[in-house]
C-alpha cells in the first residue's frame, strides 16, 4: 500500500518524455514511508535507503526504457525527484538550510555536505568505483546527484574518504546525502536563512 502525502511541505511531479514516465511525490515533513517502483532494482533500493534517512514520505513509479540501459530512468528520476523537492522547500522560510552528514559503512565513510541555496552546484568525488554492482552501472549515481542537485536548487558536495566495497560506498552516498537533507530541511526559525533577504 502507498504511503499517504499529507499536508504538509510537499511536491509533486509527473515527467513524460518518449523515454520515461515518472510520478514523484514527497513530503518533506514525512515519516520515512515509500512505494518506489523504477524497474531497477538497485536504484530501488538506493532510494529507499533515501527516504528513510531523510525521513521523506515518497511515491516514486517510473517506467523506462530499460531495454536500452538504465540511464534515463536513472536520470530522469533525479530531474523529477529534484523539482519535487524544490516544490517542497516552497519559499525557504525557516529552514536549517545547510546539512551535512558522515556516514561509515564497515570499511566505507562518505560526507555529503549541502546548501539550500538556489544556486545548483555538485562536487562529486566518489573514486575506485567497478563499472558495476550486479547489473548496475556505478556511474549513474553522478547522473543521478547531478539531476538532483540542478533540479532542486542544491549546492552538493560528495565526498568517499575512505572505502573499498562498492555497494558499501554507494549506500553510504545516499545515506549521507538523506541525512544532510534532513538536516537542512528542519525549520527553526520562523526567518529566511539569508542576509540577502532573497533565496532564489
Amino acid at each position: 500500500m502507498e504511503p499517504r502525502i499529507e499536508a504538509g511541505r510537499c511536491g509533486r511531479i509527473q515527467r513524460d518524455t518518449l523515454e520515461t514516465s515518472i510520478l514523484v511525490e514527497l513530503n518533506l515533513d514525512g515519516d520515512g514511508k515509500c512505494t518506489v517502483t523504477t524497474g531497477v532494482g538497485f536504484f530501488d533500493h538506493m532510494l529507499t535507503l533515501f527516504a528513510k534517512h531523510a525521513n521523506l514520505t515518497l511515491n516514486i513509479k517510473a517506467k523506462g526504457d530499460t531495454w536500452i540501459d538504465d540511464h534515463h530512468t536513472v536520470e530522469d528520476v533525479g530531474i523529477a525527484l529534484g523539482q519535487a523537492l524544490k516544490q517542497a522547500f516552497g519559499d525557504k522560510v525557516g529552514i536549517q538550510r545547510y546539512g551535512h552528514a558522515y556516514v561509515p559503512m564497515d570499511e566505507t565513510l562518505v560526507r555529503t555536505a549541502l546548501d539550500v541555496s538556489g544556486r545548483p552546484f555538485l562536487v562529486y568525488e566518489i573514486e575506485g568505483l567497478p563499472d558495476k554492482v550486479g547489473q548496475f552501472d556505478c556511474q549513474l549515481i553522478e547522473e543521478f546527484c547531478r539531476a538532483v542537485a540542478f533540479n532542486s536548487g542544491l549546492t552538493l558536495h560528495i565526498d568517499k574518504i575512505r572505502g573499498k566495497n562498492a555497494h558499501h560506498i554507494l549506500e553510504a552516498v545516499f545515506k549521507s546525502f538523506a541525512q544532510a537533507l534532513r538536516e537542512s530541511a528542519r525549520i527553526v526559525s520562523d526567518s529566511l536563512p539569508s542576509t540577502k533577504g532573497v533565496i532564489e
